[in-house]
């Protein structure tokens, strides 16, 4: 960052690093306020979960077909998630109950178990019913790579010949 910083003031000069460092902070402010503000609370009337907004909304145990633990792997390092299955379909991750490279969570199983006793305890093992994996769950990073990185390739190559090429 050093580096960049450093390339960006000789480049744009000193007004122009100012410019860039200010729309720098007025575009990332909201995003780290809204993370630091987000959480998740579990209790006998359910799962609440709050995005940095507002109170939160409430998933009643009835609701909940079944909780997993979602790893993902990407550049030598993973970051696990527990999260939420509801019966419509819909995947919820839970804010703040996460374990990765910069947020170690040495508590993390126990956060996860807690969660699963309260939805044992609250809802009937017929309802608790693990859903179909679908397509999104197999992609990973490197697969989105190995998707995204040719298609780019070849839409460019097309878009070189095209104006680049003889007319």
């Amino acid at each position: 960052m050093v580096v960049e910083g450093v390339a960006a003031y000789v480049t744009l000069g000193g007004v122009g690093f100012c410019w860039l460092v200010g729309g720098s902070i007025v575009l990332l402010a909201p995003l780290v306020l809204l993370s630091s503000r987000s959480w998740s609370r579990v209790g006998a009337d359910g799962i609440t979960i709050c995005w940095g907004l507002g109170g939160g909304r409430t998933y009643p145990w009835h609701e909940i077909q079944w909780i997993d633990v979602r790893e993902t792997q990407g550049q030598g390092s993973s970051v696990s998630a527990i999260r939420v299955f509801l019966l419509g379909g819909r995947r919820r991750s839970l804010p703040g109950l996460y374990r990765s490279a910069t947020h170690p969570a040495p508590d993390f199983d126990e956060q996860f178990q807690r969660v699963v006793d309260w939805w044992e305890l609250s809802t009937d093992p017929s309802a608790r019913v693990r859903p179909p994996k679908r397509f999104r769950d197999r992609l990973t990073p490197v697969t989105v790579g190995l998707l995204v990185v040719p298609a780019a390739i070849a839409v460019a190559a097309v878009v070189a010949l095209v104006v680049f090429g003889p007319h």
